[in-house]
């Protein structure tokens, strides 16, 4: 396949506004092997984009190729921590990290890069203060907000949103992984999160975990399939979510006293057995309700006889309204 013909297959998704590899192949009349490698070289070269997933897969013309700001020079500290800890997710479901997606966020609001990279670490240093050995203590929020606290520490693997920019780099990969139902995705966060949670168990003589079940039914479980993949090495508390006839998710209450009322009476902990420390896992962490009776219910069974620590993958800084999307 020659330059000509490349240029041929350019000009056809230019006028089309996209193709598929089939449509190519008729056109053409080449092999399927031959518009393949030409797409993939295309591709790789940053002159296409691709959508869509196999055996639906659609090629179009990236039209930000020259835009780019590939001149861009950011000191290096500052350019390792974009590539460490931004993401965004674009409204056509492209995952964009790292200083790219900084730079593609930047543009979509007219913001210049470089200063605003600059506000961006040090609103990151705001709230990495909250932080130690990379976890975020939120048992003094749970005292103030809640008349008795049944656990004996409650930890975040990282916010969900911070002011400003948005979700974090978690925040942002929960959400879609929960609301998009891709397995692989949710596989890549329980990959990432998983050593986290190994190692607060390992650190707290943790004997059995517990796992808040989810409120709103999905094909794909996200919580489900963390679950499946503790369950292995690790004795697991039964906690169930009772059925009502109309289920109301916990997000979608405002009221800190209708939150602890729907964790009060839908949350069952249906164990006989006596440990000595437990580990309660939530995915999403707002006002903490369910988190905090699931421990009530431990205590009262007198399940536990050592220490409950709870732990949300995310959670809020202030309010429980912003995880309301979760």
């Amino acid at each position: 396949m020659n330059n000509n013909t490349s240029v041929r297959i350019i000009e056809y998704i230019k006028l089309k506004g996209q193709a598929e590899g089939k449509e190519l192949f008729d056109y053409f009349q080449l092999s399927d092997r031959a518009i393949r490698k030409q797409l993939k070289k295309l591709f790789e070269d940053g002159v296409l984009i691709k959508s869509g997933k196999p055996p639906k897969v659609f090629y179009s013309i990236n039209e930000k190729k020259k835009e780019q700001e590939s001149n861009l020079i950011l000191e290096s500290d500052i350019e390792k921590i974009l590539n460490e800890r931004f993401l965004v997710i674009t409204p056509i479901g492209e995952e964009k990290e790292g200083l790219d997606g900084f730079q593609y966020w930047c543009k979509k609001l007219n913001l210049p890069v470089e200063k605003t990279a600059k506000e961006y670490i040090q609103t990151l240093k705001k709230y990495d203060s909250y932080k130690k050995d990379n976890l975020i203590d939120g048992i003094s929020k749970f005292k103030t907000t809640f008349d008795k606290v049944y656990l004996d520490q409650i930890y975040y693997l990282d916010f969900y949103s911070i002011e400003r920019f948005g979700k974090t780099k978690l925040g942002q990969i929960l959400l879609y992984a929960k609301q998009s139902q891709n397995k692989s995705y949710i596989k890549e966060l329980i990959n990432y999160i998983k050593p986290k949670i190994e190692q607060i168990i390992k650190r707290n003589k943790i004997v059995a975990v517990g796992i808040i079940p989810p409120t709103i039914k999905r094909e794909i479980q996200f919580i489900k399939e963390l679950e499946k993949s503790i369950k292995d090495n690790h004795k697991l508390i039964s906690i169930i979510k009772i059925k009502t006839p109309i289920i109301v998710p916990q997000k979608t209450l405002s009221k800190l006293p209708d939150r602890i009322e729907n964790a009060k009476s839908t949350i069952v902990v249906n164990e006989n057995g006596i440990v000595k420390n437990i580990l309660l896992i939530d995915d999403a962490v707002g006002s903490g309700a369910t988190l905090n009776e699931t421990a009530k219910k431990i205590r009262d069974r007198k399940i536990c006889k050592g220490k409950i620590i709870g732990l949300a993958i995310v959670g809020s800084f202030k309010g429980f309204d912003v995880i309301s999307e979760v």
